[in-house]
C-alpha cells in the first residue's frame, strides 16, 4: 500500500462493491449480507484501518528527515525537545508563523511529504 488515504479505499471499495452486486444479479435486500462478498469486505476493513488519515500535515522533505532523526537515532523523546534541539533551516521553519503547530501535529499524528501524497 502507498500512501493511499482513508477516503481513496472508502471509495474503492464502494465501487467494487456495487460492481460485485451487479454483476451477480442481486437486487435491494438480497444483495446484502452474501456470504461470497464477506471476505472482500473484511479486507478494505483492513484497508481502511491501515490507510493514512485524510488530514494529516504537509511538511517539506527535511522537516520530515528531521523527524525521523529525533525518533530513531537522535533519541528525542518528546515534541518540545525536538523543537527545542532544532537549528538553522530546520528552526527557522518551525517557528515560521503557524509551523510550530504543524510541527507538533506531525509529531504526534504522522504527515505526508510535500509532493509525495499523491
Amino acid at each position: 500500500m502507498k500512501n493511499e488515504m482513508k477516503r481513496d479505499v472508502f471509495e474503492k471499495a464502494l465501487r467494487e462493491w456495487d460492481d460485485l452486486v451487479h454483476s451477480c444479479g442481486l437486487q435491494g435486500e438480497e444483495a446484502h449480507g452474501g456470504c461470497e462478498f464477506d471476505p472482500i469486505l473484511i479486507k478494505y476493513k483492513k484497508d481502511y484501518d491501515a490507510a493514512l488519515p485524510d488530514n494529516l500535515p504537509v511538511i517539506p522533505k527535511e522537516i520530515g528527515e528531521y523527524i525521523r532523526w529525533c525518533k530513531g537515532e537522535g533519541g528525542v523523546s518528546n515534541v518540545n525537545d525536538a523543537m527545542d534541539y532544532a537549528h538553522g533551516d530546520i528552526a527557522s521553519w518551525i517557528y515560521n508563523g503557524s509551523n510550530s503547530d504543524t510541527f507538533a501535529r506531525a509529531w504526534l499524528d504522522g504527515y505526508v511529504v510535500e509532493g509525495k501524497h499523491d
